[in-house]
């Protein structure tokens, strides 16, 4: 088994979740008293969010490299990123460390391919939602049409997660926000909705609509378990 270095915090929630769901993996894979060899780099998210809203990029590649690279130096075989909007800097990550890195958007891409989806809706930050390092990626590399909400609806997509879901809060009234813009997205043609947000399964679950979910931080953690094995 492969050693996993994790770079979490971003939330510490979903971090939790991305552990939980690649151990239950490890032991339904290999049964017994098995669990996951795994290191995780938790980040002060506080000061992450900070960066992210002031546009400082650069500072939060140097933080993002250095987790990584004391990943590698503490024996992480591959790094996985658990948060979607950090992804922005999975570039600068790959061209500091020498070990794999596995991006969730190459996960994600072929989970819609095995289910044989061509057109999608991305939700997530504003960030993951109107930049090209996660739709762009799925898009012209595998070949998915990528839709978004619009304006307005992206902007209550985002605030939730940054006021409530990073908090784990889980508000009803949230809940319907999210399910009427899926709706929306359906009517457009989405054949499927990417949670592109680790946080958004904490809100939206296949309990909780009949349409086609892909939640990149299940997705994510289960391509981890498979190259760790």
């Amino acid at each position: 088994m492969k050693t996993i270095g994790l770079i979490g915090g971003m939330s510490w929630e979903s971090s939790a979740t991305y552990y939980n769901l690649i151990n239950q993996k490890i032991k339904k894979q290999l049964g017994g008293h098995h669990s996951a060899q795994c290191i995780l780099y938790s980040v002060d998210f506080d000061e992450i969010a900070y960066l992210q809203h002031k546009g400082d990029w650069g500072r939060l590649a140097k933080i993002m490299v250095s987790a990584a690279q004391n990943l590698e130096r503490g024996g992480a075989d591959f790094i996985i990123l658990c948060t979607n909007t950090m992804h922005k800097l999975a570039d600068d990550i790959i061209s500091c460390i020498n070990i794999p890195f596995l991006h969730i958007a190459g996960a994600t891409a072929s989970a819609l391919k095995e289910k044989g989806i061509r057109k999608a809706a991305l939700l997530g930050t504003l960030y993951t939602m109107e930049e090209d390092f996660l739709r762009g990626k799925i898009s012209k590399e595998y070949g998915i049409d990528i839709i978004i909400p619009d304006a307005n609806q992206r902007k209550k997509i985002h605030d939730i997660i940054y006021e409530e879901l990073v908090h784990g809060i889980i508000k009803q009234e949230s809940r319907k926000i999210y399910l009427d813009t899926m709706n929306i997205l359906a009517e457009a043609g989405a054949e499927g909705i990417i949670l592109g947000c680790t946080e958004i399964g904490m809100l939206i679950t296949p309990e909780t609509t009949d349409i086609l979910l892909f939640d990149t931080t299940q997705i994510h953690a289960d391509a981890a378990v498979t190259f760790a094995l």
